[in-house]
């Protein structure tokens, strides 16, 4: 850059000369500076569009990284626990770039000379109601003053804007002190009178009812142990060892098994159709020093889907194995009908297992012990799943047309959901039978085109093979097209069990058991919290 020129050298020039050079000078340097100024804008905000572009691409690998977590191919996916924990962490890293990409474009907003264009072209969000069923607490905040500054007094209250946000209490242990006074005659002619101790789950011992729930709703609902509970009671000023919460849960268990059963026999003996579903749940064995492999059985009932009058409910069996003798033993006692009120005839009890596991199979035969035998109507999500696992990495057209045909069936149980079975037995006659027909002929034409030892041949031999389960839904109203229901209610015993790892003993089966029965009951009917009576 050259220097500026230095008039001292000829002093000879006149004045006027001299001002108008220097006013050109002046001029010069402004107009440098503010060449220096935009140049400098123009590379401030290049430097911001180029973080924006570094932040939206790694928005768009975050997002990526979440729809292959949640959509990819199963080959690709998590187990369900560990998926929800990975969708967690993908989900703040999203918000967290964008917190970041509102803030660069804020800066640039505010980089720009137009006072009109300095605010965020970023779109507010759109506002959500919180539950009306939350308390609210209302904070008024006045201006300092409301005198006018006109003189004429104080102004008027035109209206008010309204914010809400969610607040947390945290959660506040207690002591309940129990006084009962006693009275006696004052001249000691009569004996005392006091009133009775109230009864209480466990007598003697501090917890109430209501801590007792929680303890059991946060250790097989919430899957906190309780180890981690302990923790967090001291940390509220109530140092309880996890050996004392064992001693609560084990004793609680104890006591509400009776309870367990009655809903238990209330399943097998008052109801018509269930479903039927295991997950295992792995027991320490001392002896030898490792883990075995027990299973919790889950009974179901939920007539809901045909406005049935009962009430929902499942019940949790603990086995110590998976063989067809404990499904019967579980099972025993359950010898429903269901009478079809259009052509009179008496079908037996129907049990929905998830798939076609053996241990089921041989309480369809008459050779079963304990009642009649019993229908089982197998899950079409399960045969579906099946097919979709075989699709070979080239994709398959007949898994793609398989899927159509077995969408639109589900498109017809979808408007006829909560129907009285008759009306449901009507539509699946008149529009589902002859779609299902026409599937296990397809499915048959296009099984002879692949091999049986493939996985795709597999899969549709699966269902090829049990036909008459598969369309057992078309015969009556009351069944559902699959089983679904209980699948969901074995979700949250199979992630306490992630985060639990096993239990300590079979006994400790048997009372997660009774604790799932409980909880899961209660989550069917829309209980919002359990509290044991008091």
């Amino acid at each position: 850059m050259s220097q500026p020129l230095d008039l001292s050298q000829f002093p000879d020039l006149p004045s006027d000369v001299v001002k108008a050079f220097a006013a050109m000078q002046f001029e010069l340097s402004v107009e440098r500076a503010a060449r220096q100024h935009e140049q400098a804008v123009v590379a401030e905000k290049e430097a911001f569009i180029g973080e924006l572009k570094a932040l939206i691409e790694k928005l768009e690998g975050q997002i990526g990284n979440y729809r292959q977590a949640k959509f990819g191919p199963k080959s690709e996916k998590l187990n369900p626990a560990q998926l929800e924990l990975a969708l967690e962490d993908l989900e703040t890293a999203i918000a967290d770039t964008q917190a970041q990409i509102a803030a660069v474009e804020e800066k640039i907003a505010a980089s720009e000379r137009d006072p009109a264009k300095q605010r965020t072209s970023r779109a507010p969000r759109k506002s959500r109601a919180l539950p009306e069923s939350l308390p609210r607490v209302e904070r008024v905040i006045e201006p300092g003053s409301i005198a006018c500054p006109c003189g004429c007094g104080d102004m008027v209250r035109i209206g008010e804007d309204r914010t809400e946000r969610l607040d947390y209490i945290p959660a506040r242990y207690q002591v309940i002190v129990t006084v009962r006074p006693r009275y006696a005659c004052p001249k000691g002619r009569t004996g005392v009178a006091q009133a009775k101790a109230p009864a209480h789950l466990l007598e003697g011992s501090w917890p109430t009812e209501a801590l007792l729930a929680q303890i059991a709703v946060s250790k097989y609902s919430e899957h906190m142990p309780l180890n981690r509970q302990a923790v967090v009671m001291t940390r509220h000023g109530v140092p309880i060892d996890r050996s004392v919460l064992a001693d609560w849960m084990g004793r609680t268990g104890a006591l509400i098994a009776p309870v367990v059963d009655h809903m238990a026999e209330k399943l097998t003996k008052g109801s018509s159709r269930l479903y039927v579903d295991e997950t295992t749940a792995p027991v320490l064995d001392p002896g030898r020093g490792r883990t075995k492999t027990g299973y919790l059985w889950a009974v179901l009932r939920d007539d809901r889907g045909w406005g049935g009058p009962a009430p929902p409910g499942v019940v949790f069996h603990y086995r110590p194995g998976r063989k067809g003798e404990y499904a019967a033993e579980i099972l025993a006692g359950f010898d429903g009908t269901i009478q079809d009120e259009e052509d009179k005839q008496t079908v037996r009890g129907t049990v929905c297992p998830t798939n076609a596991y053996g241990g089921y199979t041989h309480l369809a035969t008459p050779k079963r012990t304990g009642g009649q035998p019993l229908k089982l109507a197998f899950c079409w999500a399960h045969g579906r799943r099946k097919l979709i696992k075989a699709v070979p990495k080239n994709g398959s057209p007949i898994v793609d047309e398989a899927l159509v045909r077995i969408a639109v069936l589900y498109k017809i149980e979808g408007s006829i959901r909560g129907s009285d079975p008759e009306h449901r037995l009507a539509t699946r006659q008149a529009l589902s039978r002859p779609l299902v027909d026409e599937f296990f002929t397809w499915l048959n034409a296009q099984a002879a085109r692949v091999s049986r030892k493939s996985d795709l041949g597999e899969a549709m031999a699966y269902m090829l093979k049990r036909q008459q389960g598969f369309r057992l839904f078309l015969e009556d109203g009351r069944v559902d097209i699959d089983s679904n229901l209980v699948e969901n209610a074995i979700r949250s015993p199979a992630m306490n069990r992630r985060n639990a790892l096993f239990a300590g003993h079979d006994e400790g089966g048997k009372n997660q058991a009774r604790f799932a029965s409980l909880i899961g009951t209660c989550k069917m009917n829309g209980a919002r919290a359990l509290r044991l009576p008091e």
